[in-house]
């Protein structure tokens, strides 16, 4: 008797996934194993910043973590998967004040305390937002661990390793010129800084000599600048000292426009003499470059900007100015005194804060700064060692390298409120300087430094002091420290990646994760980054409000190859929900078939059909595929390999053929295909549910004799007793046999419905047996009105043809072909194989494919060769048959 099941005609993913998140938490099912003798394999989120919902990469991102710890749970492994959040400094800052200035708020209106509770107060808001998403998506996250970078843990490993790098000489405090955003009022690191094309101009202006010097016959000297803003802080003018051109200007002052400053000549090799006229004005406190020619030539620094890029007192009457009025106002008493010789206008690329979008100002500022060539080259020499880190791809390990190879020294401290406050203490009366882990004993003479540290610097410790260092003997430490894979985006390889192997190899001694995986972005349908400006974000969880989760989760991990960008359209999620929907009604349809006493197990090999060992050798490769596949990251191919067995071989062939048992009187048969089935579905969502956990423990659970939870279930393992390779070419077969009646039926406009007699001429014994023993297979699918199966068949003048992998099969339908139709049809399948006959030649001649290729894709390629020119001469033969007919 067949089994009574609850499960609706159309899958449903809202009816599926409601509750089941709930059921697993509550199941502890997450959390890691408690047998210790299992080997370890952890994972650490990325940790979401807390300014906002999660976008399709978080969920690219971290479906793919979940992919990989599901499965290793499954393998027997002891997992932990930690989650957590960033507190995200400038960014988060930002979005708070913006939420206060719509009330007419500013930070300073609050102070520094009341200000940093309302981020808080958005920290839980949005902390709670994230959570519900993930649950969403079904992260099978241990939230036991869940940490935060700014909670007390964390704070002590920031302190602890600011300390050390400050008493190894590897932090410093120090004035130099720093990338500055005027609107968040913060130094910013250079990786923080994107450059755009701007419209802007060159200025070109006099520079008059202060004495009676000339040069080409005129009195002043031509500088070009894009930032006259800056002029008011030139303090020198410089040359190559190889341009033979100024070599007897050297030491000559002019006098600068607008000030009257006299400003002296002088030779550095930083000047390009190929650029622009090769003189340049020298301004230390506002431009890098020249902050080093300042430091060489000991120069003056003039500051003339204020915090908010407005001009100060040092600027004269423009003090108090916006840059940009102030460069109008600059310009037009330039043009109004007669020092303004040209505007030329230009497109030029500036750089532009990551997280406000306003053009940076290169600043003269004191901050502090990590010394990083050291730390680099130990990451370096890291990766010439067995405890290297592998990149996935690993064309991105150049991008690393490069990178490191050519570091500037980071600029940690930030002027914001919310974040890590720098352990550094200046004393009120002396102005001594106390760095340390603690607060001085006497606090009350101490004032502690305003600044926070970069958010980059907590979450470069992020694998190591989320499992409680720097306690070294703190359990999850010592267990499941170094962590097994980072997954990662390409775009922050350089702000984390790079920032975790250094700070890891530094106070640990080790590398941070074993294997890095590196995806791409998500675009939309056109290849376009999403954005708020295009209008093209799409919300994930409107997707699964949709589609349901393991929809999006089967988009997400087979799109794309790693490295790769991805493109979202929702003809894709359309096929993904199709895919769920064709595997829920397969499965339906064989639960419902199932009796009582059906379980996941085989019966004995010598009761088992061609289709049984078939659809078992099937399972078996593709559990060894998904297997190796899933251990390289080629998570795209794994899932092609499941989409092939479900879809092609499980869903339109073996439960097809498994109704002909099912309703047939052969009771032994028809459990042993129950339980046959029962199994292969078993071992099938098994390998399904990493990829799409709702719907595969629904269905799991609907069926007879299971556990409690997929969650936990066993991962299946390949069994080379299940290989069949005799089966499998019996069943192609058979199967390429069904599916030419098919193509002559539809070219002969031959419904099933329709009698036709069927001739089939085999070539081999092992066909006419295999056709013989599956005659009921062959009458079920092709419904012949007469069937004849022999290799003694003399072929009918009047038929339609199809040649097969060693037979021949024809219908005789009188009345219903032409000869010439019939002559025309062939010739086009002798065209195709000739196709297939010079590709396999040509690739079978090329040397290098036959000595590099493994030995199995060679010998597999020499069979296919053989079979094309095989079925090419059989074709050939009938064609010349039916023209002598004609």
């Amino acid at each position: 008797m067949a089994k009574e099941i609850e499960m609706s005609t159309k899958y449903d993913p809202t009816a599926v996934e409601r509750g089941r998140y709930e059921k697993w938490l509550d199941q502890d099912l997450f959390k890691p194993s408690r047998d210790q003798s299992a080997k370890p394999y952890s994972i650490v989120i990325p940790p979401p910043n807390v300014t906002g919902k999660l976008h399709l990469g978080h969920a690219w991102d971290t479906t793919l973590q979940d992919m990989l710890i599901r499965q290793k749970r499954m393998e027997g492994y002891d997992t932990l998967w930690l989650p957590g959040m960033d507190h995200a400094g400038i960014a988060t800052q930002a979005k708070v004040e913006a939420r206060l200035a719509e009330s007419g708020i500013s930070r300073y209106d609050l102070g520094r305390e009341k200000f940093v509770e309302k981020v808080w107060e958005w920290k839980d808001e949005y902390a709670n937002i994230i959570k519900q998403q993930w649950a969403k998506l079904g992260l099978s996250l241990d939230y036991s661990r869940e940490r935060f970078t700014f909670d007390e843990g964390l704070s002590k490993a920031v302190r602890k390793v600011f300390v050390a790098l400050y008493k190894k000489g590897l932090i410093y405090r120090g004035e130099y010129i720093i990338n500055w955003d005027p609107k968040a009022r913060t130094a910013l690191s250079d990786i923080e800084v994107i450059h755009q094309d701007d419209k802007g101009a060159f200025y070109h202006v006099k520079y008059p000599f202060a004495d009676d010097t000339t040069f080409n016959g005129k009195d002043y000297i031509e500088i070009a600048t894009t930032r006259p803003e800056t002029m008011l802080g030139d303090v020198a003018i410089a040359v190559n000292p190889k341009d033979e051109r100024y070599k007897d200007l050297v030491g000559k002052k002019v006098v600068l426009p607008l000030h009257g400053r006299l400003l002296e000549i002088i030779a550095d090799q930083y000047v390009d003499p190929e650029f622009g006229t090769g003189m340049v004005k020298i301004t230390p406190a506002h431009d890098p470059n020249d902050f080093e020619v300042g430091n060489r030539h000991n120069l003056e620094r003039i500051n003339t900007m204020n915090e908010d890029a407005s001009l100060n007192e040092k600027a004269g009457k423009y003090a108090g100015m916006d840059r940009f009025d102030a460069r109008k106002a600059i310009v037009a008493d330039l043009k109004e005194q007669g020092y303004l010789l040209s505007e030329e206008p230009i497109v030029h690329s500036v750089g532009h804060s990551e997280r406000t979008g306003v053009q940076v100002e290169a600043r003269l500022s004191t901050q502090w700064f990590v010394k990083m060539k050291p730390l680099a080259e130990a990451a370096l020499k890291n990766q010439e060692s067995d405890d290297r880190v592998t990149f996935v791809p690993d064309r991105f390990e150049h991008t690393f390298t490069q990178w490191m190879e050519n570091v500037h020294d980071w600029v940690i401290s930030r002027q914001l409120w919310w974040g890590h406050q720098i352990p550094a203490w200046y004393h009120k009366e002396t102005g001594e300087t106390y760095v340390g882990e603690e607060a001085p004993s006497d606090p009350e003479n101490w004032e502690q430094d305003s600044d926070v540290l970069d958010t980059w610097f907590s979450s470069a410790l992020w694998p190591f002091s989320t499992m409680g260092w720097p306690d070294e003997e703190a359990p999850d430490f010592k267990r499941y420290f170094p962590t097994n894979t980072l997954v990662t985006g390409y775009d922050i390889i350089f702000f984390w990646v790079s920032r975790m192997i250094f700070q890891s190899k530094e106070f640990t001694g080790r590398r941070p994760f074993e294997h890095v995986l590196i995806h791409g972005l998500i675009r939309d349908e056109e290849g376009r980054k999403m954005s708020k400006s295009l209008g093209n974000g799409i919300d994930p969880m409107d997707v699964i409000e949709k589609y349901g989760a393991d929809a999006l989760r089967w988009f997400l991990a087979t799109g794309s190859t790693p490295g790769q960008d991805i493109r979202f359209s929702y003809k894709k999620m359309d096929s993904a929900w199709n895919f769920i929907n064709k595997i829920w009604n397969a499965s339906r349809f064989a639960i419902m078939n199932f009796d009582e006493d059906t379980e996941a197990k085989l019966p004995d090999r010598s009761e088992w059909q061609l289709a049984d060992k078939w659809i078992l050798s099937r399972l078996n490769t593709t559990i060894h595929e998904v297997t190796r596949l899933f251990d390289a990251f080629e998570f795209g191919e794994a899932g092609r390999a499941l989409y092939n067995f479900i879809w092609n071989d499980l869903c339109d062939w073996y439960i097809e053929m498994a109704k002909e048992d099912f309703y047939g009187k052969n009771q032994e048969l028809k459990h042993n295909t129950q339980n046959i089935l029962c199994y292969v579905l078993d071992q099938t969502l098994r390998l399904m549910h990493p990829i799409m956990p709702f719907v595969t423990e629904e269905i799991w659970l609907a069926m007879p004799h299971t556990g409690d939870s997929l969650v936990t279930a066993a991962y299946p393992t390949e069994d080379d007793a299940l290989h069949d390779e005799e089966a499998e070419k019996g069943m192609s077969n058979l199967i390429e046999l069904i599916k030419a009646v098919r193509n002559i039926r539809a070219d002969a406009n031959a419904p099933l419905s329709s009698p036709v007699d069927i001739q089939i001429k085999t070539a081999t014994a092992e066909n006419q047996e295999i056709f013989e023993a599956n005659q009921e297979y062959i009458e079920r699918f092709c419904h012949p009105q007469t069937l004849q199966i022999s290799a003694d068949l003399q072929a009918p003048t009047l038929a339609m043809t199809a040649v097969i992998s060693g037979a021949e099969v024809y219908i005789p339908l009188a009345g219903l072909v032409d000869l010439g139709q019939e002559v025309a049809r062939l010739q086009k399948e002798i065209d195709k194989l000739n196709n297939e006959v010079t590709r396999g030649e040509k690739k079978l001649s090329n040397q290098g494919f036959v000595k590099n290729a493994p030995e199995a894709v060679v010998a597999e390629e020499q069979e296919k060769l053989a079979g094309y020119k095989e079925k090419l001469a059989a074709t050939e033969a009938r064609i010349a048959e039916v023209k002598k007919e004609m």
